[in-house]
Order: structure tokens, then C-alpha cells, then sequence
């Protein structure tokens, strides 16, 4: 089975969201470093409100889990073979990119490397998929 236009685009929407909100929600659960509690049931609980109860950390979460939601709807139609890559690896790509503007060190030289890498694999197979689509045979 072949992705149309609209599957990619959907995929590339699940890794921005996931990947994006990955450095933002490293940022705001820095805060449960501060919660120490003797019994953990209790540490538990304190660690659940600090995280519930800030919007910082929020917004994020609701974001990724949006992302999740849209990948479930996604692989009722795509091929898992084309999701899979796309999704995760791109995941990855935008928590750099979104680590980066963060003021984050992303690795430098190498990881632009593998980012450029990463978009090239990414092409490949989505290329591969749309000939698919249209009836050509793959290239690949």
C-alpha cells in the first residue's frame, strides 16, 4: 500500500509534534528535582501535581499526546513501513532543530550531518512510496 500526499503530511505533523515538544517538556520537568518526599506514595503524588499543575509542562504533553493520537488514526490507512521511518526519525530531527533554538548543544557539525542524512533517507522513501502511487515502478 502507498502514502498519499495527505498520509506524509500527517506523519510529518506526528514528528514535529513529538519531536518539538520533547526539549519542552525536558525544560518544565526539570522542576521534579525539587520534590523529595520519605514514603514513595507520597513523592509519587507531589510529583504528579508538580507536573499537572504547571502549564509549562502541560502544553507540551497535551501536544504530544495530540501527535500520539494523530499516529493511531494515520496507520489505519499507511503502510507501516513508510510511517515508521518518517515519523521517528523526523521526531528526532525536530527535537534538534527545536533543542537548537532552545539554546540546547545539539552536538554540532555531526549532528547536522545527520540530519541532512536522516532528510535524505526520509526522501528516498517517500519517493519510493508516491511512485507507487502513481503506477510508475520504483527506482529504488
Amino acid at each position: 500500500m502507498a502514502a498519499s500526499v495527505g498520509q506524509v503530511l500527517a506523519l510529518v505533523l506526528v514528528a514535529a509534534l513529538w519531536g518539538g515538544t520533547q526539549p519542552l517538556l525536558k525544560r518544565a520537568s526539570s522542576r521534579l528535582q525539587r520534590v523529595r518526599e520519605r514514603n514513595w506514595a507520597r513523592q509519587l503524588v507531589q510529583e504528579m501535581k508538580t507536573l499537572f499543575l504547571n502549564i509549562e509542562y502541560l502544553m507540551p504533553f497535551f501536544l504530544n499526546q495530540c501527535g500520539s493520537l494523530l499516529y493511531y488514526f494515520t496507520l489505519a490507512s499507511t503502510d507501516l513501513t513508510l510511517a515508521v521511518p518518517i515519523s521517528n526519525s523526523l521526531a528526532i530531527v525536530f527535537t534538534l532543530i527545536v533543542g537548537k533554538f532552545l539554546g540546547e548543544d545539539i552536538g554540532g557539525k555531526r549532528a547536522f550531518a545527520g540530519i541532512i542524512l536522516t532528510m535524505a533517507g526520509i526522501t528516498l522513501c517517500i519517493t519510493s512510496s508516491m511512485n507507487k502511487t502513481q503506477g510508475q515502478p520504483s527506482t529504488l
